[in-house]
């Protein structure tokens, strides 16, 4: 109860701060007060729940394709030392490179469909996954894996046995980071250019001074990643040995 209720009561004194800023400057159209905030979300809930399907659409299937790659390629690398040699240094430049710069490129290769924002997506989500794979599947105990390996065990069913349990807690926890950063890969990617999603409604609201608009789509965004975040708590409870 305790990691409920503290948070709730930080929450309800930063919205008590900000209603009582809000009334001391006196200008709605700068800081609109919490409570416009609250009543713009009411009123365009239809709005922001339409666009909000195309941004967790991209999420989901860009977290996914980021966790399948991330994982295949870190068991690739975990197995053969000379293919980590050559892949981990273009992992950190992979990271090297502003998202902000990709994403107009993948704009003009691949239209404003959603392909764009799913590649920004796993762009984001990669890189947390695969560090922390590559980290869990190198946690095995070198003298466990020699006396396995004494017993005749494979390469194969030394990462069935050992490896992959032991990086399920590593796993998970890259896995976590990357569900938060995926609503906002998603919400870049659409931010740049997009036909529906969070991002293009905060474009629109930014360019018609709806100030209360843009508060509550980026609630909106924030609700959606913590949502991700405790769903794969959620999973990692269920099927981590070290949760």
């Amino acid at each position: 109860m305790r990691n409920i209720i503290y948070p709730t009561i930080g929450i309800l004194i930063l919205l008590l701060i900000w209603q009582l800023l809000a009334a001391a400057i006196g200008m709605a159209w700068l800081l609109p007060p919490p409570s416009s905030v609250v009543v713009s979300l009411i009123d365009n809930a239809p709005l922001l729940a339409h666009h909000s399907l195309y941004t967790v659409a991209e999420a989901l299937i860009g977290l996914l394709a980021a966790t399948v790659l991330a994982c295949l390629i870190a068991v690739v690398m975990s197995l053969i030392p000379l293919v980590r040699k050559i892949c981990y240094p273009l992992l950190l430049i992979s990271q090297m490179i502003p998202i902000i710069v990709l994403a107009p490129l993948f704009l003009i290769w691949f239209g404003y469909g959603m392909l764009p924002k799913i590649l920004v997506v796993v762009l984001i989500c990669f890189f947390p996954i695969a560090i922390n794979m590559i980290v869990g599947l190198s946690a095995a105990d070198e003298q466990m894996l020699l006396f396995y390996r004494s017993l005749g065990a494979s390469r194969g069913q030394l990462l069935r046995l050992i490896r992959l349990p032991l990086a399920l807690p590593y796993f998970f926890s890259g896995l976590r980071i990357a569900a938060a950063y995926s609503i906002m890969g998603a919400v870049i990617g659409e931010w740049l250019g997009a036909q529906s999603g969070l991002g293009l409604l905060l474009t629109r609201a930014q360019r018609a001074f709806d100030l209360p608009l843009v508060l509550a789509a980026i609630i909106v965004i924030i609700l959606l990643s913590c949502l991700l975040f405790a769903i794969i708590k959620i999973f990692e409870k269920k099927f981590s040995p070290a949760s």
